[in-house]
């Protein structure tokens, strides 16, 4: 006789799946990370397979566990389309949130993936602008919520979520950090990422022009990739055809980077607090840098 599934555990299962970790997992579902231990158990105990293999801090899908994913998904966005037909008062509508593709290609791919499964019924349109763009929108009205780099937006506050070291960036070959002066691919004047890459090579005494400015990062990769420049970008944003270039190759150490979440004034109804709580736990990282400073 077959067994029954459980789908608070399948729902706790897509969500370690997404987030890559227990920890953040719990986070998502609203269970402390002993509690999903205990379901991930039980599930491997209902299936008779395991489904998870140790990643350092991180735990990954064993072959077993991502033949389950396919089935769950299924078997959890269904069951959630039956009991909304039945219900009243779901959490639905529409949020508006603003990035800039810096973020857009690798950070909100995993945010949305994620936020859709567990709350197919909240619309989120999406809007790739720079951050200082994104903060002048998020003050009019405009978006309810912005991911945006810390210092970027001007008489706009927000909550801090994640801390990245910036990085040298060039193409996979290339050899642009030896010349003087040394090419550079960068934002606009007002780019706090721009500040801190020549304020870094003034440091070094190193010579350099910026040749290339583009308020845009999928323009500037471009620049990279066609090693007409190198560039500085966050390490979440670092491309496997980028060459990360360090101290080894003659480049400046540069300074960590801060990542903030924005909201409106008006983005105060639960689905807007709801997206809010997911990115945080997506991809938020604050936590872990405190623990590593002390």
């Amino acid at each position: 006789m077959a067994h029954s599934l459980d789908i608070d555990q399948l729902r706790t299962f897509l969500a370690i799946s997404e987030m890559g970790s227990f920890t953040r997992a719990g986070e998502v579902v609203h269970k402390t990370q002993s509690a999903v231990s205990m379901q991930m158990r039980k599930l491997e105990e209902r299936v008779g397979q395991p489904l998870f293999v140790k990643d350092g801090r991180n735990s990954r899908l064993t072959k077993e566990g991502q033949k389950l994913r396919e089935y769950a998904g299924r078997i959890v966005a269904l069951n959630d389309e039956t009991l909304t037909a039945f219900e009243q008062g779901n959490i639905a509508g529409n949020v508006r949130i603003g990035l800039p593709d810096d973020y857009a290609e690798k950070l909100l791919p995993q945010v949305l993936a994620s936020f859709n499964r567990i709350n197919p019924f909240i619309s989120v349109e999406v809007e790739c602008s720079s951050s200082a763009i994104v903060g002048k929108r998020i003050k009019k009205g405009e978006l309810d919520l912005g991911i945006v780099t810390s210092g970027d937006c001007s008489g706009v506050d927000g909550q801090v979520i994640r801390q990245e070291q910036l990085l040298w960036v060039g193409s996979g070959m290339t050899t642009l950090h030896m010349e003087r002066p040394v090419r550079v691919a960068a934002g606009d004047i007002s780019c706090s990422w721009r500040a801190k890459a020549i304020h870094a090579l003034d440091k070094a005494k190193i010579p350099h022009t910026v040749v290339y400015t583009s308020a845009s990062a999928t323009a500037l990769s471009g620049a990279i990739h066609a090693d007409l420049a190198i560039g500085v970008l966050p390490e979440s944003a670092v491309r496997t055809d980028h060459r990360i270039l360090g101290v080894n190759d003659g480049m400046p150490l540069l300074p960590d980077c801060q990542i903030t979440l924005i909201r409106s004034d008006a983005a105060s109804e639960k689905i807007h607090q709801i997206l809010a709580d997911h990115i945080i736990a997506s991809i938020g990282n604050m936590g872990q840098v405190q623990e590593a400073a002390e």
